[in-house]
């Protein structure tokens, strides 16, 4: 079906081109027409050539343009999709009252005193040896004994 479509679209288009053309362009009557004739004919087909060429360099440039245009707006709706401009903030002072009026609403009449809900935690000290000199314990360690010493004390 579609195929038939395309089909019956070329042979218009075709159609059409060759009724254009008949009518833009006569036919040429070339038999007998003296060596002048044919020269002055010549230089007529050449200007219109010419005309016909800057309208079609003149349309093409148009094209380009257009072309340029349409993809640099097409970037710039792409830009402006991606990204979001985030306004410039600025720094406001407030207090912590004035902060959780703002945040619950007319909730809090009175100042919270976040200090009394905190929990108290108690530090246990560390036990802590006693630094000695090394050297006496170095020579209490030495020898068998230092090493049953040793064993004993893991156990």
């Amino acid at each position: 079906m579609a195929a038939v479509m395309l089909e019956k679209e070329k042979e218009d288009k075709k159609q059409e081109r060759d009724a254009t053309l008949s009518e833009r362009v006569p036919p040429l009557q070339l038999s007998g027409l003296s060596m002048q004739d044919l020269q002055a004919l010549c230089k007529d087909l050449h200007h219109k050539i010419d005309v016909v060429d800057e309208e079609r360099y003149d349309i093409e440039s148009k094209v380009v343009k257009n072309n340029k245009e349409i993809e640099n707006l097409s970037l710039k709706i792409f830009e402006l999709k991606g990204k979001m401009k985030r306004p410039a903030l600025k720094r406001v002072k407030i207090s912590a009252d004035a902060m959780l009026g703002a945040l619950l609403g007319a909730k809090v009449k009175e100042s919270v005193d976040f200090k009394a809900n905190l929990k108290t935690v108690k530090k246990e000290e560390e036990k802590k040896e006693e630094v000695t000199d090394w050297r006496k314990n170095v020579e209490a360690m030495s020898g068998m004994e230092g090493r049953k010493k040793l064993f004993d004390a893991g156990q």
